[in-house]
């Protein structure tokens, strides 16, 4: 039956392709100013304090585009999340501010270093703007997109963009798997962050 459908679509013209269907890597979201009546109601101050309690596990998501003279790319990422597993999606939110996700964009791809407890310190490197943050960092490339795989992370998700849309003064990046892995041995625990200071997870 599924070859007839096929007979039939070629018959009126209508696309037949089996494979995956061809997604554009970088949709560019109609960006605008928010609305008066999108404001937050409340303090700003208040709503990060609130917000703070919620812990959450620290990544650094990495590029490299091979015309960028800049070098590679990347910037430390606390909203990191799985999405999907069929077919096999994460997501990771940037401020529509931010200098480092242009560049990450124009790589078309990204790698997100999932950090361990005892790296702390190579979190904070990556957060801040304007230096060389991969001065003394050692990495290699990931096996598909050859963005910066940094050393001795306990985890590590190799992504093709597949979507980007807008979410207030954010943009939400959705990422397609194309590999993935982890160190073997329980080793130091996550990196967690929790009411602004970094901490760890103990059983």
């Amino acid at each position: 039956m599924a070859a007839t459908a096929v007979r039939y679509l070629r018959s009126v013209g209508a696309p037949t392709a089996t494979g995956p269907v061809p997604v554009d890597p970088l949709p560019r979201p109609a960006l605008r100013a928010v609305a008066d009546d999108e404001r937050l109601p409340l303090d700003r101050g208040e709503f990060r304090r609130v917000l703070g309690h919620f812990a959450s596990g620290v990544t650094v998501v990495t590029a490299h585009d091979p015309d960028d003279p800049a070098g590679p790319a990347g910037f430390a990422c606390q909203s990191f999340a799985s999405l999907s597993l069929d077919p096999p999606l994460v997501t990771f939110m940037v401020a529509r501010t931010s200098t480092t996700w242009p560049r990450i964009a124009r790589a078309g791809a990204f790698c997100v270093n999932i950090l361990g407890a005892d790296q702390g310190a190579l979190c904070r490197g990556f957060a801040v703007s304007g230096a060389d943050k991969f001065a003394g960092v050692a990495y290699s490339p990931a096996p598909t997109t050859g963005s910066p795989l940094l050393r001795d992370v306990p985890a590590w998700v190799d992504c093709r963009i597949q979507a980007v849309h807008t979410g207030g003064d954010h943009l939400i990046v959705v990422g397609r798997v194309e590999a993935l892995g982890a160190a073997e041995g329980d080793g130091p625990g996550p990196l967690l962050f929790h009411r602004g200071v970094f901490g760890h997870f103990s059983s």
